[in-house]
């Protein structure tokens, strides 16, 4: 079973770029390149707010129930209240603002570019900028966990300590060794999966005090060609928060598989997807997966696909 698709009254117009559930509650974001910011009440099967923004938007992220930011193809960072429904600017990058996650350690937004910049906000303060440092290129991915933030460039992996930033305290190339695409933080142990670019995954646990905890990597979808082995890139990975080990990809060829990272098994793969998988989510009990399947900029073939769609995966 593929899933329930969301039915929005206004259908989503360009490709979906990011999805992200509330910590705390079934309300999913839907970040698009149509420069719409949805809110998605999956209980009720209702749209709950829809707000424009004057830019392709490629990432979002909760800070709470009524709070949430997005990233957008003008450098903006962008603050939307979901009870006002309001959007106020809080900043901009030099160029397009490719990611954005809330550390909940520190309260900030965290944001990067393809300026090279890592900037960190705080809407407490009068001068939302509080924090900013060079990325060393520009930065495919990243993820928070805890005070350590990682940032992803190229098939580098930098971990930051959000209480001292001076620079990363750990630079390492990942198992991948081709551009990293998407990374998750592992939920039950301090480490980290990873996407690339030519359907690699791998699994790393630079924290030598995970001793118990061994990285590997593996293909999801190996093929022969021209007799080299070769495969599709990984759009996404997320872990579920239950702590089972249970992560799921999606790729370039609108496939979503489901692993489990201790005992490093397959678990079952959903029906093909018509289009490219941009997107996949859990909300806080690991009971639905959220899937995007949309083209996603990457292959000329893309713009004969289908429109985008949102569907809800129940386990």
């Amino acid at each position: 079973m593929s899933g329930d698709r969301v039915q929005f009254e206004n259908p989503i117009e360009d490709a979906v770029s990011r999805l992200r559930f509330s910590p705390e509650s079934n309300n999913l974001l839907v970040a698009s390149w149509d420069s719409y910011l949805r809110l998605y009440n999956v209980e009720s099967s209702s749209l709950s707010l829809e707000l424009y923004s004057q830019a392709a938007l490629l990432d979002c992220c909760f800070e709470n129930e009524s709070i949430s930011f997005t990233s957008g193809s003008d450098g903006f960072i962008r603050r939307y209240d979901l009870n006002a429904g309001t959007v106020d600017t809080i900043g901009r990058h030099d160029d397009i603002a490719t990611s954005i996650v809330y550390s909940y350690e520190k309260g900030e937004v965290i944001s990067t570019g393809f300026d090279e910049k890592i900037k960190f906000w705080d809407t407490r303060q009068r001068e939302s900028l509080v924090f900013s440092t060079d990325a060393g290129g520009a930065v495919g991915c990243v993820t928070v966990s805890g005070n350590n933030l990682v940032v992803c460039v190229d098939a580098s992996m930098h971990i930051y300590d959000l209480r001292n930033l001076d620079e990363a305290f750990q630079s390492y190339s990942s198992q991948v060794e081709v551009p990293i695409r998407c990374i998750t933080s592992v939920p039950y142990s301090r480490g980290y999966a990873v996407g690339s670019v030519d359907g690699q995954v791998a699994v790393d646990f630079p924290d030598t005090s995970c001793s118990n905890e061994i990285k590997y990597s593996f293909r999801c979808h190996p093929k022969c060609r021209n007799g080299r082995l070769d495969g599709v890139c990984i759009n996404a990975i997320e872990f579920s928060p239950c702590g089972s080990g249970t992560f799921v990809t999606g790729d370039n060829e609108g496939y979503v598989i489901s692993w489990n990272a201790k005992s490093r098994r397959r678990l079952f793969e959903l029906p093909r997807y018509s289009n490219s998988i941009a997107s996949l989510a859990f909300n806080h009990t690991g009971e639905l997966l959220a899937i995007a399947s949309s083209h996603t900029y990457q292959e000329a073939k893309e713009k004969d696909e289908e429109a985008p769609q949102v569907f809800i995966h129940r386990f």
